[in-house]
């Protein structure tokens, strides 16, 4: 018989407040769940748990696979249990599990950008404004004057994890890339800054049908089959059909825009950037993206000592801290790709 679903009583522990040896009790969003085996054979629950500040990772190690029955990924769970340390990083033992009831503020579970969201409108707006194209402006109108896309587009996160992953994000991400395109047409005076700007802004729109954020956010149907190039082509297309006379020409290069600013097949693109404003764009884009994945990568990182975590996706270590005094033996972190080099190498 299963459990009834139930609340955990209001003892909540925020994860960015986590310490060893804390009693946690309360309420978390399922991001990553993982039925394992020990050396032994015996089965072990492996999970990380979210709310609005930050994950954390957990075990289940007794009765793992009756508590896996209880709870999917994307659930909201009520958890008991302690925070402990494996390899100085906080990990919760959790002695038990159930899924929740109903959530009555899942913005406990979402992150919001930090900026405030009316003031990057109006300063996306402002910037947007300098377009001088008649054809741009206009286009670019059709879309802010809509009410259904504004509000959206203030919401949407701008990715499910690594950049901009939180409500918000979308926005505070376009104003950057915005930003970053305006200041590199200053730099780069043959580059064509209305056509460049409005493919700023426009690149990147089919991410508020791309994703749903309840309480995680997650890929809509159409985002998973389609995509958000594909999907901003689309709305792209939708109100251009609503503007006469607007030069053919110039809506391909709007969408050659969209198609192309992840750079590479590989990473997504259809088309690779095929003149300059687009690889402008990629270029903006692209930086954007990982400065903010990097700056919460670190900011997050619970590792002591002047480096952080190994980072996979970008296979390597960051430095954090202040740089050991050059010249002396100092320990570096175990593993290092370039320590074991050195190694090998070195006389």
């Amino acid at each position: 018989m299963e459990r009834p679903e139930r609340q955990a009583p209001d003892l909540r522990v925020w994860v960015e407040d986590l310490k060893e040896n804390d009693r946690v009790s309360g309420l978390y969003l399922v991001k990553i769940k993982r039925l394992g085996t020990t050396r032994k054979g015996d089965p072990f629950l492996s999970l990380v748990l979210a709310d609005r500040t930050g994950e954390v990772e957990a075990r289940v190690w007794d009765d793992a696979e009756t508590t896996s029955r209880r709870f999917a990924e994307g659930d909201v769970v009520a958890v008991e249990g302690r925070a402990g340390s494996y390899r100085n990083v906080v990990q919760l033992v959790l002695s038990r599990v159930d899924k929740a009831g109903s959530i009555e503020d899942p913005s406990l579970f979402l992150e919001a950008s930090a900026l405030d969201a009316k003031e990057m409108m109006g300063a996306l707006r402002s910037l947007l404004g300098t377009i001088e194209n008649p054809h741009l402006k206009r286009l670019v109108e059709r879309f802010l004057s809509d009410r259904a896309f504004s509000a959206l587009f203030r919401k949407a996160p701008a990715a499910k994890n690594f950049h901009h992953g939180y409500l918000g994000g979308l926005l505070e991400h376009t104003l950057s890339v915005c930003r970053l395109a305006a200041a590199v047409a200053e730099l780069y005076p043959d580059l064509d800054r209305d056509l460049l700007l409005c493919g700023a802004f426009l690149h990147d729109i089919g991410k508020i049908r791309e994703y749903s954020y309840t309480t995680h956010i997650d890929y809509t149907d159409e985002g998973r089959l389609l995509g958000h190039l594909a999907l901003g082509t689309a709305m792209l297309d939708e109100k251009l059909a609503c503007i006469r006379g607007f030069p053919p020409e110039l809506a391909v290069r709007l969408k050659h825009l969209i198609l192309s600013h992840h750079g590479e097949l590989a990473f997504g693109s259809p088309k690779r950037p095929k003149f300059l404003e687009a690889f402008a764009l990629h270029l903006a884009d692209d930086l954007d993206a990982k400065m903010n994945g990097l700056r919460r990568f670190m900011d997050r990182d619970r590792n002591d000592g002047a480096w952080t975590e190994f980072n996979r996706l970008f296979e390597r270590y960051f430095l954090k801290g202040a740089i050991g005094e050059c010249g002396t033996d100092y320990e570096t972190p175990a593993g290092d790709e370039e320590d074991r080099q050195s190694t090998l190498f070195g006389s």
